[in-house]
């Protein structure tokens, strides 16, 4: 066949897909997954090749391909299969699949602004054509330019090619201002100075200069031990943990000359920063790990899904890496899904330890470069990519494996914008597109996922202790009306957490505090008129964040500087009511003076950088107390941890939401989880208002078979997931009475099919956020695959003649499946 149109996607949320006429000199090189140069309403963009035909029939004339931008295809065929699931599934375009699959820097329009990325010397230019060089010149001179003055420039309407040239020359790149770039990991590295490092003689010396302070002594003999008289440079974190001293004597014999320190970054891909790779073999398998892998390998047979229930600390990771290492030998990709990259240090460490450059790291953080490169290194045979959400999109050839770990987390739900997916279910989608193996591991799975494996859909390998000598901790709950009603109860910590903190510190040992809710204070009111600091924006509370002396909003971000007095009526009787991490902090301190506290939130870990810094002065010991929000729950294995505290159970229990129970249980369970991970148990203390609520008592004795079986009674009582279906579609305008009206005109002609399936028009528990009123419908049906793809056909072809409507056009309209 010979290509006369080529049907594309545009990364715009269009109706539609258009047909474009391909000319007669491309029609032997144009591909599906290629970008070309289109025009559309007058604009120019890189669109992809989704369909080529050698017949069509429009009801307008095709537009000419201007260009072609690869030389191969950029997208596969199995990612435009993936692509036009998505988006039928999730009641979207493909367009606006596509906005979130790709890096924006392969998704250039007329309006995309380009900036230099090197600065042009003799050395650049002999390697550019003369376009190439005008364009580059141009850019140097005016710091960034438009794709249309790059036209204008060039005199000629075709110059996407000439941009992509220069982009993967390097020379320029597309100006990004929402992405955030990576900040390098530095770790403090120590050297022994040229007068000692010449000769092993020489060494005498310098432990003469010690021999007075045991301290000094067992460290330098713990570098000689571990630099094996090699001139080479340590972690000084290394030193101090084998010789178990603290900073400050590395420091000391720094002063005698012995040593100096340097700062080395650490490569995200290197494991050393040196640029050498030293990978660490597999331990040997446990009784239990080995037998969870042979049952994976069966259920592999059988092509099922498979779901690890293992409790933490089993070792999910041993039995992820074997697989991992199956795959490479095989030839085979791998992925491997984690809820929040940035939360993740220690998995990525400890996979790139044994496998060194084979893993590849993904997530939307990093810069369009670095997007772009890690989506060509993975077109071009990379084998381990770790990825947040996002990787489910990268280019996989020979995809063999896929790990969805933590697969509980509802980070892996992405609610805005759309495709408003659930990576975990598109995991599975596309592990039997590419007929890959898939795992999914948690503690605390999902009610969906465990009732998919207790029913036989997926295999179920259970790992239920944990590895080598690490027990369970053990989980007291303190009750805090008893508490209150003896006068022990200070308002945050109980006497019973004071207690148990104060021996932990005085053993040595770390604690960690969690409560779900960061800045100081979450309300501010006068006691004297009732007036109460809110969003102008949102119908909220502000938070007091005290150390700043303002006030925000946790949703859309305004900021305000604190009242010293009641706005309404002057009183200086203002009261903070409730408490968050920054008001722990503030406790901890006056409560244990001599302990060295930290907080890990949003407000202390904004970046990568701030939040790893955080996790290694915990890890070396510069931290006893870490205060925390779910931040905590997630990626922390280490070994001095004896106590965990929760300091409000009842704040997550009460939250309006059918899986606030679910939420609560795994959120207990895996921050208890961070407790007594090596040889020692660990203590969990639980404070709450209500010890008798079956979630507590769940948590508290390790019961999830409990919890699952109770939970599942109450959902499929009233008609919830996993039993039945849910889609849920929220609706928002700056104006309350418009989206009221619209919501109502949705419902009425929806009603007349649903029937009892549809629930609403509702006001949600927040009734305007950013300036929307929210109006939202729920609509509940059976398990049934052809009734939910005709309710969806449904909600789309009623939403497309609503919008229709002069009065309703204007309000915008979330279709949510299966929310979570």
């Amino acid at each position: 066949m010979i290509p006369r149109y080529a049907t594309v996607i545009f990364p715009l949320a269009l109706p539609r897909l258009y047909t474009y006429a391909v000319p007669e000199e491309m029609s032997k090189i144009i591909a599906r997954g290629m970008r070309v140069e289109v025009s559309l309403k007058n604009k120019l963009y890189s669109a992809i090749v989704y369909d080529l035909q050698e017949d069509v029939v429009l009801e307008y004339k095709a537009k000419p391909i201007l260009a072609i931008m690869d030389e191969t295809a950029l997208v596969t065929e199995m990612q435009l299969r993936f692509w036009q699931w998505m988006a039928e599934y999730y009641c979207c375009t493909m367009g606006e699949v596509l906005g979130v699959a790709m890096p924006s820097g392969l998704k250039l329009e007329s309006e995309t602004r380009i900036m230099a990325s090197v600065p042009l010397d003799a050395d650049t230019g002999a390697f550019l054509t003369d376009d190439e060089y005008l364009v580059a010149e141009a850019v140097q001179m005016q710091n960034e330019v438009t794709i249309g003055q790059i036209q204008d420039i060039l005199n000629r309407k075709t110059v996407f090619p000439v941009i992509r040239s220069l982009i993967d020359k390097k020379v320029v790149s597309v100006k990004e201002e929402l992405i955030e770039k990576f900040k390098p990991r530095t770790t403090n590295y120590m050297k022994l100075t040229p007068a000692y490092a010449e000769s092993p003689d020489h060494l005498s010396q310098a432990i003469a200069l010690v021999e007075k302070s045991e301290k000094q002594t067992r460290a330098f003999l713990s570098f000689v031990q571990l630099s094996k008289y090699k001139t080479i440079s340590l972690p000084v974190s290394d030193v101090c943990k084998i010789a178990h001293v603290d900073h400050a004597v590395i420091q000391a014999m720094v002063k005698k000359g012995i040593f100096y320190t340097e700062k080395k970054v650490m490569s995200r891909i290197l494991s050393d920063p040196d640029g050498n790779y030293h990978t660490e073999d597999l331990q040997k398998l446990s009784a239990q790990q080995e037998a969870a892998v042979a049952d994976i390998r069966e259920h592999f047979r059988a092509q099922k899904p498979v779901l690890i229930h293992g409790v933490t600390g089993s070792g999910k990771t041993r039995v992820y890496s074997e697989l991992i290492q199956e795959n490479l030998r095989a030839g085979k990709q791998v992925l491997y899904l984690l809820p929040e990259i940035a939360l993740t240090t220690h998995m990525v460490q400890r996979l790139k330890a044994v496998f060194g450059p084979d893993v590849l790291v993904y997530h939307s953080r990093m810069n369009n470069q670095e997007r772009v490169e890690m989506w060509n290194a993975v077109l071009s045979k990379g084998k381990i990519v770790i990825a947040a959400r996002s990787g489910l999109f990268l280019p996989f050839h020979d995809l063999g494996l896929i790990i969805v770990d933590e697969e509980h987390d509802p980070s892996f739900k992405q609610n805005d914008p759309n495709p408003r997916y659930n990576a975990r279910d598109a995991a599975v989608f596309l592990s039997q597109l590419m007929k890959a193996d898939i795992i999914m591991g948690s503690a605390t799975p999902s009610l969906e996922t465990y009732t998919n494996a207790v029913t036989g859909k997926y295999g179920l390998v259970t790992m239920a202790d944990r590895h080598g000598e690490s027990v369970m901790p053990k989980i007291s709950v303190v009750d805090l009306r008893a508490e209150f009603r003896d006068k022990r109860f200070n308002g945050v910590l109980s006497h019973e957490l004071i207690t148990s903190i104060k021996t932990a510190l005085e053993g040595g040992e770390q604690v960690l505090l969690f409560q779900n809710r960061r800045g100081y204070a979450p309300t501010l009111h006068c006691n004297l008129c009732g007036w109460k600091a809110g969003c102008n924006n949102c119908d909220v509370h502000l938070t007091i964040h005290k150390a700043l002396g303002e006030l925000r909003c946790h949703y859309c971000g305004v900021r305000t500087r604190k009242p010293e007095r009641c706005p309404a009526c002057g009183s200086t009787e203002l009261q903070e009511t409730g408490f968050g991490t920054e008001k722990i902090e503030e406790i901890i301190r006056e409560t244990f003076p001599d302990a060295k506290v930290g907080r890990l939130d949003l407000d202390t870990a904004r970046t990568k950088a701030a939040f790893e810094g955080i996790l290694q002065d915990f890890e070396e010991k510069n931290i006893d107390i870490l205060v925390g929000t779910q931040m905590i729950t997630k990626g922390l294995d280490f070994e001095n941890i004896s106590l965990v505290g929760i300091l409000n159970a009842d704040s997550i229990l009460r939250y309006p939401d059918l899986r606030a129970n679910e939420r609560a249980f795994q959120l207990m369970t895996q921050v208890s989880g961070r407790a007594g991970r090596r040889q020692r148990q660990g203590r969990v203390i639980i404070q709450t208002y209500e010890p008798s609520h079956p979630v507590i008592v769940e948590t508290m004795l390790h019961l999830y078979d409990r919890f699952y079986d109770r939970e599942s009674r109450e959902r499929k009582q009233y008609g919830y997931p996993p039993f039945f279906r849910m889609i849920s579609i929220e609706m928002l305008h700056k104006n309350a009475a418009t989206v009221s009206h619209t919501a109502q005109v949705y419902a009425d002609n929806l009603r007349k099919t649903l029937g009892s399936r549809l629930i609403g028009p509702a006001v949600p528990g927040i009734e305007r956020l950013r300036g929307q009123y929210i109006r939202t419908l729920t609509i509940k049906m059976e398990k049934n695959p052809a009734v939910v793809a005709k309710i969806k056909e449904l909600l789309l072809t009623e939403r497309d003649r609503l919008q229709s409507v002069p009065a309703c056009r204007s309000v915008r309209i979330n279709i949510d499946v299966d929310p979570y």
